[in-house]
């Protein structure tokens, strides 16, 4: 992909970052000149990321993080401002899918609807409320918070992960305004079906299950983490200097109409 960002001097934090989408995106920032600190709870994937962005000339620390603890939050958000000094970007994409079924067999205890609240929800609320401060306190940046094209439809089989990703839209809408003013931009990205290790668990890793899933997709094909990374950079740039609490679509057309 050819590099339009230049981010040389600004520091980005990236949950979700040990596969897929959050990998992508942090070596992009990192490519893009960025100093990048890699957050997530598999700390065996979280040093994978870490070496890829060695391996590009890139500053990078790795931190263990739970999003759905705010002490695990706050200490890598902490980690990242004594390691850098500061923070420009936040990436929030640590999230986790659910297995099909329809709403009266969710299971709501924590294995299930709980947990997906507690990480695709709660973790988004935890990393923005204490993001924000750090943002401020640099006179301003940019957060981009991972949705869904669950997030902007109904899936069958998916009440309890598409409500999760519809109520990311509505909290990245409601911050962006609390916070325009202040020269922080917050915008969602929703991705659709993207060929990452989460929807290779959700295809069942089948040539049946990978055929209905791009039975789905007008383009005939699932997305690369690269062509959601772009909308992330984008996002992130002066050149969206005026996009705020837009929840940016990149699904190959499958949630058109």
């Amino acid at each position: 992909m050819t590099q339009t960002h230049d981010f040389t001097g600004k520091v980005a934090f990236v949950t979700g970052a040990t596969s897929g989408i959050g990998r992508a995106t942090a070596l992009a920032f990192a490519k893009a000149g960025a100093a990048v600190t890699v957050a997530d709870v598999s700390e065996e994937g979280n040093l994978e990321t870490a070496r890829l962005i060695e391996e590009v000339g890139g500053r990078v620390l790795a931190v263990r993080c739970d999003v759905s603890k705010a002490e695990d939050v706050k200490a890598a958000l902490d980690r990242t401002i004594q390691t850098f000094g500061k923070l420009d970007f936040a990436f929030n994409n640590a999230g986790i899918e659910q297995p099909v079924a329809p709403v009266s067999e969710i299971e709501d205890e924590d294995e299930d609807f709980d947990r997906l609240v507690a990480i695709n929800l709660r973790g988004m609320f935890l990393c923005l409320k204490h993001q924000v401060p750090l943002l401020l306190r640099n006179g301003g940046g940019a957060i981009v918070n991972t949705s869904s094209g669950a997030g902007v439809k109904g899936i069958a089989g998916q009440a309890a992960y598409a409500s999760t990703k519809h109520a990311v839209i509505g909290m990245t809408k409601s911050a962006a305004l609390d916070y325009a003013k202040d020269g922080i931009r917050i915008n969602a990205v929703c991705p659709g079906i993207i060929d990452t290790p989460m929807m290779q668990r959700f295809t069942g890793g089948t040539p049946e299950g990978l055929a209905r899933v791009i039975a789905q997709e007008p383009v005939g094909r699932m997305g690369r983490p690269e062509e959601i990374t772009a909308a992330v950079l984008y996002l992130c740039s002066d050149m969206a200097a005026f996009v705020i609490g837009h929840a940016m679509v990149v699904d190959g057309g499958q949630t058109v109409g």
